[in-house]
């Protein structure tokens, strides 16, 4: 059994703040940014907006695109951070906006950037394992949330967005996801942190990180865990089309296809576009380039983020 996707979605806030239109209190300027993360603009949620929303809208458009109604889902999974609430969980709230009735199990996972990547895995079990002939499965964040917009070291960085795919179980298939692989490593934990949270503070705090060692640290992980996919699927650098990576800095992803010996024209970069959105960047990159993936194509998602968790998948388009 493989799980097949058949749908793609994506969501932005209406409100877009390009590099320019930044406080001036920040001191920084869109060469600054632009040179040093790739970033050109950021999306950022507005009254009545919410990851739920942005969830939703990105959920009714996979399901569009998948050309099936909210009722034949049986799991609903979403990757997040930044949840409505400490609970219930977000899925149950997209459950609800999209009038799902059929009991269906819906949660969320928290795994920070990675959240998309835990999420399509889990997703991926519970199909071979027969629990489920259609998932749908989000990532979204609003970090704007939970950003200093003091610091610029960070609030320059992130974004708001949300992105769907739908996965459908098919058996025998020539296509689909064809391998997964998570990680994580606790000893991080305080690299990529929120000051902080629902135990220890009175609120969610804002984000605080060690720029460098995040830096060299998704370097390191996306490469190891590209060539251990390859080696996994007895694939060559040059059998894979093309390559997703967690939107996180273009700096990151220049390395990666330095260090991998790629050809650019291979990787996929919408940082430009969106910012760095956390869990949603590569499903809303999925989302952009879906009229032009083609078919019979090798697809890997590579991620990285707090905790530290990272992980690969390989899909079969």
């Amino acid at each position: 059994m493989k799980s097949v996707i058949i749908g793609f979605g994506g969501a932005l806030p209406q409100k877009c703040i390009k590099n320019d239109e930044l406080p001036a209190s920040l001191n920084t300027s869109d060469e600054w940014i632009s040179q040093r993360t790739g970033i050109k603009q950021r999306y950022v949620i507005g009254e009545g907006e919410s990851t739920s929303t942005l969830s939703t809208k990105a959920a009714k458009d996979a399901l569009d695109h998948a050309k099936i109604s909210p009722n034949d889902i049986d799991l609903i999974i979403v990757g997040t951070t930044t949840g409505d609430y400490t609970f219930p969980a977000t899925a149950c709230v997209v459950q609800k906006n999209l009038g799902i009735t059929n009991g269906c199990p819906a949660f969320d996972v928290s795994a920070a950037c990675s959240g998309f990547i835990y999420s399509l895995d889990v997703a991926d079990s519970f199909i071979k394992a027969g629990r489920a002939k259609y998932a749908l499965v989000i990532g979204a964040d609003c970090f704007s949330k939970i950003l200093d917009w003091n610091d610029r070291s960070s609030c320059v960085l992130f974004g708001d967005g949300a992105g769907a795919v739908v996965l459908k179980a098919e058996e025998d298939a020539d296509k689909g996801i064809q391998y997964c692989k998570t990680y994580a490593d606790g000893s991080y934990t305080d690299y990529l942190v929120t000051s902080g949270g629902v135990s220890t503070t009175q609120g969610a705090g804002v984000v605080t990180m060690k720029g460098r060692e995040v830096f060299k640290f998704a370097v390191e992980k996306f490469c190891d865990t590209f060539h251990e996919l390859l080696k996994k699927n007895n694939l060559n650098v040059e059998d894979v089309d093309l390559i997703i990576p967690h939107q996180a800095n273009v700096r990151i992803i220049n390395k990666l296809i330095d260090v991998l010996k790629i050809d650019p024209k291979k990787v996929v970069v919408t940082i430009d576009k969106h910012s760095n959105t956390s869990a949603a960047t590569i499903p809303l990159a999925l989302n952009e380039i879906k009229d032009s993936i083609g078919t019979n194509k090798n697809v890997v998602l590579l991620s990285m983020g707090a905790g530290f968790t990272w992980g690969s998948i390989l899909i079969r388009m």
